[in-house]
């Protein structure tokens, strides 16, 4: 029973990414499909990608959108670092201290950081690999972007990005593959990893949320002429792996494999500890 919970949870959370990774390489990496799709954008004529000249859609989907996993990144460290001024704070000593905190609301905000001070440590930390994951591809890769290539009008050669991945040291000046502005929106998925260790019956919901906001991101560049669409897919992949294995380091398998509280169960469990008070 437990080996099938665990062969079940491995292959949907590894299993799917990595089957999703050998079909975006054979499908995309080894074919023109990216070309093909790129060149039903690209006008020739004027020898650019129309949407890329339009500077309210580079505001609306490049520098504005860049606010939703900014600000969850922002709020995620702002409460890790508030987690740890409450257990400082002894209200006991310091009544009139304690007295304020609570007048002001401040001290909720506190013990709430504090009691999810993981949850908090767990976003920040997921956001700042999945970062890394990213840099790290782009720097070792050197993948010029289609608007920089010599197929669209630029001076560099299109090349793939196993054709130039070098593992110890950086590749050259590209930095296009994977999507880094996908990337962005594929971070929320951190959302869905804590979700999933309270059991949230609306889980699911983050997670398929925190994906299409990726795949819009990456999209509206791949509009523009500054990315593939398989830029997109690879770097769906890469911040999913690199958000399973922080959270598994944080949360632990046995409680990431459990299943969505009903209901019935989610008020059964708020109303535990009223009883036992």
């Amino acid at each position: 029973m437990l080996t099938s919970s665990r062969s079940r949870f491995y292959w949907a959370n590894f299993g799917i990414p990595l089957l999703c990774a050998a079909v975006v390489f054979l499908m995309f990496d080894m074919t023109k499909i990216d070309i093909a799709f790129s060149n039903l954008l690209f006008d020739p004529v004027t020898q650019t990608f129309p949407l890329d000249q339009v500077h309210f859609f580079e505001k609306l989907t490049h520098k504005w959108a860049r606010i939703i996993p900014n600000w969850t990144a922002e709020i995620a460290l702002i409460g890790a670092i508030l987690s740890f001024v409450w257990p400082l704070i002894n209200t006991q000593k310091h009544l009139r201290l304690g007295s304020f905190l609570e007048r002001c609301k401040a001290a909720p905000v506190l013990r709430f950081a504090y009691d999810h001070r993981r949850d908090f440590l767990f976003v920040v930390f997921a956001f700042a690999i999945c970062t890394g994951v990213i840099h790290f591809l782009k720097s070792h890769t050197s993948v010029y972007c289609p608007i920089e290539t010599t197929i669209y009008g630029g001076k560099i050669a299109h090349m793939e990005w196993y054709n130039n991945f070098q593992l110890f040291r950086e590749a050259g000046d590209g930095r296009c593959w994977p999507g880094g502005h996908a990337s962005g929106g594929f971070t929320m998925l951190a959302l869905y990893f804590v979700a999933r260790r309270y059991r949230w019956r609306y889980s699911k919901a983050l997670m398929y949320g925190a994906l299409l906001l990726g795949f819009v991101y990456g999209t509206t560049r791949v509009l523009q002429g500054w990315h593939y669409m398989s830029h997109t897919l690879w770097a769906g992949i890469f911040v999913w792996l690199a958000c399973l294995l922080t959270a598994l380091a944080f949360y632990g398998r046995a409680r990431l494999e459990m299943p969505v509280l009903q209901k019935h169960e989610q008020l059964a469990q708020r109303a535990q500890p009223q009883v036992a008070t």
